[in-house]
Formats: C-alpha cells, sequence, structure tokens
C-alpha cells in the first residue's frame, strides 16, 4: 500500500515551509531514515527523514517551491511489489486547498464536465487576481508561484484561469510569452518626463503598500519580496514593542582588567591539532558575565505570563547572530556552569551553522535573556528589542578609549557602554538596575568568572 509524504512540522509553530530541494528522485529505492528532502523555515534548513521504505513514486510538490503549509501531501512512496504508476495517480486529483469543501466539490465538477465544442474562447473581461479568503496574496498554484518569482512577475496583476480564477503554471508562461496572459489593466501611459509630485502627507502607521508605493517614482525602486525570516522578524518586533513595556538602563563598564586576561587566558590555550584548543572573545566573556549576573539576581532571571511570572533555574543566555537577510539568537544553555572555553567553542559552531540556517529549533528557542553586540562595527550604544519569552537583553557598544577620573586624576581607561532592555512587567527598575550591577562587577573584576 503506497504512503503520503507530508510537510512535517519542524518546530510547535510551524504552520509552513518551503521545499528547498529534494535529495531522491522519483524511482529512487527508499529505506527508512533516509534522508530525502530539505525543507526550509523562517530561521533554517532541516533534512527530512523518510519513515517508511519503498520506492519514491511520486514528486507532487517540486523543488524550490514556497509556503507548503504543514501536513500537505509533497509525495508518494510505493510499497515494494506495488505497482509506481497506480500508487502514484493520486498526484493528478490535487485540489486548491484555500477552497472550502463544498468549493473544491464544484470545482472538480467543473473541471471534469465535458466543454461544448463551439464554446468561444473569448477572455473575460479582466478584473482583480483572485486573492485568498485572508486577503492576504493571490490565490495561485505553488509551481506558479515559483515561477513568477523566478521571471520577476507581480502575480497580483495577473488574472488566473484555473478553478475560481487560480493562477497556473500556463498564465505565468503566457505572462512571460507577452501574450495570452489575462493581465489586470494598467494604467494610462505617463509622459516621458512626469511632473514633479506633490509633497506627501506623512503615512500613518500601518499604511497600506500602494500608500508607501506612491511615495516613489516608478521604476526608480527595486521590490524585493520579504522571505520567511524577514516576516518573522517583523511580526515578532512589531508585537515585542507593542505588548512589552520595554524600560533601559546604560551602565559602563572598565574594560582594562578583562582584555588582559582575555589575552592570557588565550596564551595559555593548549594546543589541539596544531591549532589552539579555543580563542575566547570580549563578547564571550560578555555571555558568562550575564549569565552569572542573572544567577546572582535570580528575581531578573523569569519570563512573564498572563497568569504566572516563570523563574528560570538557569541562566539560558541567547546570542543575536547575523546571517544573510535577517538575524537567530541561538542559546547557551546553562552558560552559568560552563567554561569560558565551552562557551566561545559553542558559539563559534552556532554562529557557523545558524549562517549555513543549520540550526535545530531547540538550538534557538526559549532562553531568559539575550546579548546583542555591535561593538565590532564601531557602535558605542543602542538599544535592543526584548525577543519574548525573555525579559531582558544587553546591547553591548565598542570598548573605546576614554577619560576617566581615577583617585582625583584623570586618566585613559578602556570603557565599554551597555544598555539593558527590561520588561517592566517581569522586571523592575531597581531589580534592572541590581542586575547591571552585578553584571558590572563580573566585566570589571572577571577572574570571578573563573571561579
Amino acid at each position: 500500500m503506497s504512503v503520503n509524504i507530508l510537510m512535517p512540522a519542524l518546530s510547535p509553530t510551524m504552520e509552513k515551509g518551503n521545499l528547498a530541494k529534494w535529495l531522491k528522485k522519483e524511482g529512487d529505492a527508499i529505506k527508512s531514515g533516509d534522508i530525502i528532502a530539505e525543507i526550509e523555515t523562517d530561521k533554517a534548513t532541516m533534512e527530512v527523514e523518510a519513515v517508511d521504505e519503498g520506492i519514491l513514486a511520486k514528486i507532487l510538490v517540486p523543488d524550490g517551491t514556497a509556503d507548503v503549509a504543514v501536513n500537505e501531501i509533497i509525495g508518494v512512496i510505493a510499497a515494494e511489489g506495488e505497482d509506481v504508476k497506480a500508487a502514484s495517480a493520486p498526484a493528478k486529483a490535487e485540489a486548491p486547498k484555500a477552497e472550502a469543501a463544498p468549493k473544491a466539490d464544484a470545482s472538480a465538477k467543473l473541471v471534469d464536465a465535458p466543454k461544448p465544442a463551439d464554446a468561444p474562447k473569448t477572455p473575460e473581461p479582466a478584473e482583480a487576481a483572485p486573492v485568498k479568503a485572508d486577503g492576504n496574496r493571490p490565490f495561485a498554484s505553488p509551481l506558479a508561484r515559483r515561477l513568477a518569482k523566478e521571471a520577476g512577475l507581480d502575480l497580483a496583476k495577473i488574472q488566473g484561469s484555473g478553478p475560481h480564477g487560480r493562477i497556473v503554471e500556463k498564465d505565468i508562461e503566457a505572462a512571460k510569452a507577452g501574450g495570452g496572459a489575462k493581465a489586470a489593466p494598467s494604467a494610462a501611459p505617463v509622459a516621458a518626463a512626469p511632473a514633479p509630485r506633490p509633497a506627501a502627507a506623512p503615512l500613518a502607521a500601518g499604511a497600506s503598500d500602494d500608500a508607501v508605493r506612491k511615495l516613489f517614482t516608478p521604476g526608480s525602486y527595486e521590490e524585493i519580496p520579504h522571505d520567511g525570516m524577514r516576516k518573522t522578524i517583523a511580526r515578532r518586533l512589531t508585537e515585542s514593542k507593542q505588548t512589552v513595556p520595554h524600560f533601559y538602563l546604560t551602565v559602563d563598564c572598565e574594560l582594562d582588567a578583562l582584555l588582559r586576561l582575555r589575552a592570557e587566558l588565550n596564551d595559555a590555550a593548549p594546543q589541539k591539532d596544531g591549532k589552539p584548543a579555543y580563542k575566547l572573545s570580549v563578547n564571550d566573556m560578555v555571555v558568562k558575565a550575564l549569565a552569572l549576573a542573572l544567577r546572582a539576581v535570580p528575581d531578573a532571571n523569569v519570563s512573564f505570563t498572563e497568569t504566572a511570572m516563570l523563574k528560570h533555574r538557569h541562566a539560558d543566555v541567547g546570542v543575536a547572530v547575523a546571517i544573510p537577510n535577517g538575524l537567530i539568537t541561538p542559546i547557551i544553555r546553562q552558560a552559568c556552569h560552563k567554561s569560558l572555553s565551552v562557551i566561545s567553542n559553542e558559539m563559534k559552531d552556532f554562529a557557523a551553522r545558524a549562517k549555513a540556517r543549520k540550526l535545530k529549533p531547540e538550538e534557538y528557542q526559549g532562553g531568559s535573556s539575550a546579548v546583542s553586540n555591535l561593538g565590532m562595527f564601531g557602535t558605542r550604544d543602542f538599544t535592543a528589542i526584548i525577543n519574548p519569552p525573555h525579559a531582558t537583553i544587553i546591547a553591548v557598544g565598542a570598548g573605546e578609549a576614554r577619560a576617566v577620573v581615577k583617585g582625583g586624576a584623570v586618566v585613559a581607561a578602556t570603557v565599554m557602554s551597555v544598555t539593558l532592555s527590561a520588561d517592566h512587567r517581569a522586571v523592575d527598575g531597581a531589580l534592572g538596575a541590581e542586575l547591571m550591577q552585578a553584571f558590572k562587577g563580573y566585566i570589571e573584576k572577571p577572574l570571578a568568572m573563573l571561579v
């Protein structure tokens, strides 16, 4: 009996993902545990394992298809000895998933019904491209979406010819060829030298895409569609700023003792395969200092929920890592109990796999606080947005030579500004100040991080 391959849910919150690549082709033998495909989420690329044995009879969702819903059938495995063609037959009975069940039945009847030989082929009057029930985007097949993206076509300007106006492959091909596509009517041609635009009033928050585009001259910009990661970043940070009452505290930390200790520890690193077993960065020591500060001030090591405060038993510290077109925050678990060398090597591994989108969901979900460091770019100070369920995040600026007063005399010191963003529902002002005082103590007396 054939077995359907379903789009897997790679995390509890995943609703859809991109089918990046099939690693098996139709007709290949498959064993349980074989890696058969790669799935892209908004944060990572994950491998899909086969759970049954047989022959890959049919691939229903091709490479590069975006926004495939969880549990959608992406392929079919035929059992040993089963007729491969018979097993793959269900692939021909695909119906648009966005329609309700009664409409799906009706569309099937419409497709199956014979058409009169003399039916006129004159196209229907052009109208707006069909939109899914949620109003977010045109109703198109995954293949049509991929082809339109590759060709740089705007789906909103193409009228579909499939059931209920669904945009299908032939509509995209017609649009690319410049004929036969049912494109929405364009505005009348404008003069070669358009008149200067009058000054526009400031846009209100949440203005529509079209309202924003109207502020710019057509052709003066390139439109790059948002990928899944950018959509998730925008959604989560908007929710954070709208729902989390942020407040901020800044402290200046002297770094000279930490820099000396870092140099001594790196010089003392044992050799492994001809290379130092570790190479500590200032950021590694910042992560350790924050973890120890959270352990020293346990009331700040919390997450807020509507019914209770979650007081964490360990300090799990996230570290913001910049990757192409976004960022991700892998978590150093129980950082307060780990040595600096372990933290350093974990971070190097996380950073490398994050840039390749190979992190597992459990490696970047959760945590109780986070570090965002822009010091390497020369940024002196900034504020970071809290990433729920965290209640705090620290923004780390560059260490720089500044004049400070010691013993009544002005001397030079290397100083780093660090700003705490705190969720006022969970961490009050005095508690936040206590946390930063503990953090500053570990940075300025770094030997305490070694005991």
